[in-house]
């Protein structure tokens, strides 16, 4: 027996749940945020109904108490059950950074290292006796395990940033915490996000991208999302000798004022992950007050 709607060839059990993302990036609330009229953008990103939407850092201009409420606001208004964020370089501008963040923006349980004498990463610890925070581990490392119909996603949440820094970082005891929980859950497809690029260089790059990469490629972790660079970049990352390929998806800035053009976009990815995938690249200008989209279709 075939269920109504369906091809005879194709039943419930084999019928791929339909994936929609929704990337955004680099929010930037505070003194960089842009002068466009917010209500309008989160009514264009409402318009795709996204099953997920991926924000991969700065929230913040300055990671300011008040900034993080208003990009609070901001990602709360988006018409989405799943939305998940990551810190980037701006978010991590005091040393307050992190308890902002988990306040406002994520509360799930962080990923800790494992064996924590052996970190090197600058900034990991604040010296309790000279802050005197009761949370001393500046880290925002997640693991977020969500179901969209009959596909449960692992979302890896991971951390390049550096306090008080622009170039990033990821502490090889984080990535070994990460393997030893992943293994212990099943999935049927992942994805990754991180700030900073990693196969893309910039002026302030990530300096640990060969562990990430080697991390991602052990994982067969198919795609990454990143921003940071406030441009487009999509790239596909192919071993030969090992046989494994990973894409990047590099997203522009949906509000930093500070460049105006073609950087200023986000990513609808129709059907991610399957053969029927199609990337929309809404971009956005702002001209005279008033804001326009185009749409391109990859």
């Amino acid at each position: 027996m075939y269920l109504k709607g369906l091809s005879p060839e194709i039943t419930a059990e084999q019928r791929e749940t339909e994936v929609n993302i929704l990337h955004i990036s680099d929010l930037h609330f505070g003194t960089r945020h842009w002068e466009g009229n917010d209500e309008t953008l989160l009514k264009k990103l409402n318009s795709y109904s996204p099953d997920l939407v991926v924000n991969t850092g700065d929230n913040t201009s300055d990671s300011l108490e008040s900034e993080y409420k208003d990009a609070a606001q901001f990602l709360n208004g988006i018409d989405c059950e799943q939305v998940i964020s990551i810190a980037g370089n701006h978010d991590k501008r005091n040393m307050h950074s992190h308890e902002y963040f988990k306040k406002y923006i994520s509360h799930s349980e962080r990923i800790l290292p494992l064996n924590p004498e052996r970190t090197d990463k600058k900034y990991l610890y604040l010296q309790r006796d000279i802050t005197r925070l009761d949370d001393h581990f500046t880290d925002l490392n997640y693991i977020e395990l969500i179901n969209i119909g009959s596909t449960t996603v692992l979302i890896i949440c991971l951390d390049s940033t550096v306090l008080y820094e622009d170039e990033g970082y990821v502490e090889k005891e984080i990535l070994k915490s990460f393997s030893q929980k992943i293994k212990q859950l099943k999935y049927d497809k992942s994805l990754l996000l991180i700030h900073h690029s990693i196969l893309t260089m910039d002026k302030e790059p990530l300096r640990s991208s060969f562990y990430v990469t080697d991390f991602v490629r052990k994982h067969q972790v198919k795609d990454v999302f990143c921003g940071h660079t406030h441009r487009l970049d999509l790239q596909k990352s192919s071993d030969l000798y090992l046989k494994n390929s990973f894409t990047q998806y590099m997203v522009g800035t949906l509000s930093s004022s500070n460049r105006m053009g073609n950087d200023n976009q986000f990513l609808y990815l129709e059907n991610w992950g399957t053969a029927e995938m199609q990337i929309h690249v809404i971009k956005i200008f702002l001209n005279d007050g008033v804001m326009t989209f185009t749409e391109e279709l990859i």
